[in-house]
């Protein structure tokens, strides 16, 4: 969980390198042309699904892949580096939210408070971080909306790709939801490129492999196995730690500053993550004797 925290955490500052030459829709197209090949490839002889599944697999694809990610894209685009880290922080408690409506997994009070308490965690960095100069790292409200949408369709494409990878397993599903979320971006990238400048450099190549090969593929898979091995709320949470690694690199590449309440912060978020990842002792039995 740990490691999913750093590669995830490090997306939306690599994204942010990635929009500077290419556009939101071909920068998003880009991405999973590089993820799509290596799923089917790792697919390879376990791709079969029963036909009443297909429909819900592309839904998931073209809500998680296609919705999911490429409001990001423009979130990102119209946000400060860390303030886009800040709000796709608020995935974890959507998560949470939908692992309970539709997995029934319990969340007792206390687990509740430490979600929140991590969250106000984030907010203190976020007072701690400043943004950057250039006319990328300008926040806007339209940029915000877009990552809350990003937000609530990728924790419902979480939750929604555990419980169909529970019946016809992880990699087939991946594979075909990714495909069919490339399908779905393709007409309007290809509308967005012949309507806006781009420009294709090794940056916009790199960070595009990244977040396809690292973010997409091994962390969609390490985050499936993590979310069937614990609680949501257990593996959600810890996806706290991501806005400390995110904005950590944004400062590096953005010059983003970041001030004393920072520490603060990150202390708050690791009391919040305990309370949120706390499990009642169990009471010893009492022994009753007898005369």
């Amino acid at each position: 969980m740990f490691l999913l925290a750093v590669m995830w955490g490090l997306s939306i500052p690599i994204t942010k390198l990635g929009l500077e030459t290419v556009p939101p829709l071909m920068f998003t197209a880009m991405r999973f042309l590089v993820a799509v090949p290596l799923l089917l490839i790792l697919a390879a002889g376990r791709l079969r699904v029963p036909l009443r599944a297909a429909p819900s697999i592309i839904a998931l694809g073209v809500m998680g892949i296609t919705l999911g990610n490429v409001a990001q894209s423009f979130g990102v685009q119209g946000t400060s580096a860390s303030v886009g880290t800040i709000v796709s922080a608020t995935i974890p408690i959507f998560i949470v939210i939908f692992a309970a409506l539709r997995l029934g997994q319990f969340v007792a009070g206390r687990h509740w408070v430490g979600l929140l308490a991590a969250f106000g965690g984030i907010a203190l960095v976020a007072v701690a971080s400043g943004s950057g100069v250039d006319d990328l790292s300008k926040t806007t409200v339209t940029g915000v909306a877009w990552m809350l949408v990003s937000a609530v369709a990728i924790a419902f494409y979480y939750i929604w790709s555990a419980e169909l990878t529970e019946k016809y397993g992880t990699l087939p599903v991946v594979a075909w939801n990714a495909l069919a979320g490339l399908l779905a971006i393709l007409p309007l990238a290809a509308t967005e490129m012949a309507n806006a400048p781009y420009l294709v450099t090794v940056q916009a190549f790199w960070t595009a492999a990244y977040l396809g090969v690292m973010v997409t593929v091994a962390g969609l898979l390490l985050w499936l196995y993590i979310l069937r091995s614990v609680p949501a709320r257990v593996a959600a949470s810890v996806q706290y730690l991501q806005p400390v690694f995110g904005i950590t690199a944004a400062s590096i590449m953005f010059g983003d500053r970041l001030g004393v309440l920072f520490i603060a912060g990150v202390i708050v978020i690791l009391v919040g993550l305990a309370l949120a990842v706390s499990n009642k002792r169990p009471v010893p039995e009492e022994v009753v004797t007898h005369e």
